[in-house]
């Protein structure tokens, strides 16, 4: 286990950070968090996201629109606006403070206890924007499902589905809390490795009244 170092933690929580940070910040912006096409028409498929509504068609490829109001969106899609911004603003900051506090950088190297709150506080703004990322998702996801099952629709009318967007935000939340995770495991890493071991200086200690009870008997 000599390879697992308290400085590779380091690189893999923040290359897990990047990379939940990125899928979170495409997800935020791709209109295929809900999907949908009717048996009536099987050439149009609809696809929303929390910013368009978009529209495919084999005669005009596809075709997106802007929600005309803010205050006229779902109570849903509302907060995952909200939400999915503190994720992205979470996640870019986390990045950005993490790096003076990674081993091998020349910033912070005489102060090794703010090297230390430096990567708590990225562990921290990481599993922020992590759970910020699911909830919304979340909360989407289970708002299509109850209208999916809905028994006061008509079984004739088309209804939303999950949208590969949903997925992504998925895979992108729980990177970043297995990234802001690493971090904190790093940092006990790096204070277990600094700990100072108590068996090298025992055995002398305890040989010390022994040769002097020697001495004294000679």
């Amino acid at each position: 286990m000599g390879f697992l170092t308290a400085k590779i933690m380091q690189r893999t929580a923040l290359f897990l950070t990047f990379g939940g940070w990125v899928t979170s910040l495409v997800t935020t912006f791709l209109p295929l968090w809900k999907t949908m096409n009717s048996d009536l028409n099987e050439v149009e498929n609809w696809f929303s996201g929390l910013w368009h509504m978009c529209l495919y068609t084999d005669e005009v490829a596809i075709q997106c629109k802007a929600y005309d109001s803010i205050l006229g969106l779902p109570l849903d899609l509302q907060i995952s606006r909200v939400l999915m911004s503190v994720s992205i603003g979470a996640g870019g900051l986390a990045l950005l403070v993490v790096f003076p506090g990674l081993d091998g950088l020349d910033a912070c190297v005489e102060q090794p206890g703010l090297k230390r709150r430096i990567l708590v506080l990225g562990g921290v703004l990481a599993w922020v924007a992590g759970l910020t990322t699911l909830a919304p998702v979340s909360v989407v996801a289970y708002t299509t499902v109850v209208e999916f099952w809905d028994q006061g629709f008509p079984d004739v009318m088309p209804r939303w589905e999950y949208g590969e967007a949903m997925f992504s935000g998925w895979f992108g939340g729980l990177a970043l809390l297995v990234g802001g995770t690493l971090f904190f495991v790093a940092v006990c890493m790096r204070d277990f490795n600094r700990r100072p071991q108590s068996g090298s200086s025992s055995p002398e200690l305890k040989l010390r009244p022994e040769n002097y009870l020697k001495t004294e008997v000679l």
